[in-house]
């Protein structure tokens, strides 16, 4: 099993931290490889920022940054951005909240989640990413969520007033994650 994923949005919308936190439930939590491809520079500031996350069984060659099995986009430049990177078959995951623009391939699977009002809901805007980390999680159970908890608490624990909303919001996340599957 492999999966190749591409997180992108609006920089400040925490993209680096969902894919930082999936890579690291990988590594630390699991016996699955991983890289992690963070984009940086100019785009951190308003512009669209994106990371790459491969988590796979066997040891990972060379990921390709062109085919992703998988693309979550947070806000509409990201979906007209990235759309074409997704492979046949793939699944697009939409924060449905903000991306109102629709796709007329009919070769994806389409996953929206309005998480940008599930985190007003929580009370903090800035949860979105970790509902969004949910919606992932639960969809495609490429890692376990009580793993997936513990790296939240770990990497986020620093604020650790913040904890009871971002565990709200990731579980609120895998509820709406589990259940699309279904």
């Amino acid at each position: 099993m492999e999966r190749n994923l591409m997180v992108a949005g609006f920089g400040g919308q925490g993209i680096l931290l969902l894919g930082k936190l999936l890579a690291n439930t990988a590594s630390d939590y699991t016996d699955k490889n991983v890289t992690f491809f963070p984009s940086y520079g100019a785009e951190m500031r308003g512009g669209t920022a994106s990371c790459y996350v491969v988590i796979s069984d066997e040891m990972i060659g060379a990921p390709l940054g062109d085919a992703m099995d998988d693309l979550i986009v947070m806000n509409q430049p990201s979906f007209d951005k990235y759309l074409f990177k997704l492979l046949p078959g793939g699944t697009l995951f939409i924060n449905s909240s903000i991306v109102t623009a629709e796709t007329d391939r009919e070769d994806l699977t389409i996953v929206s989640a309005p998480v940008t009002e599930l985190a007003l809901e929580l009370g903090n805007p800035r949860v979105l990413n970790i509902a969004m980390l949910g919606v992932y999680v639960g969809y495609t159970d490429i890692l376990p969520a009580e793993a997936v908890m513990k790296s939240i608490t770990e990497l986020l624990s620093k604020r650790a007033d913040m904890l009871p909303v971002n565990t709200a919001a990731f579980e609120k996340g895998l509820e709406i994650g589990r259940a699309a599957k279904k």
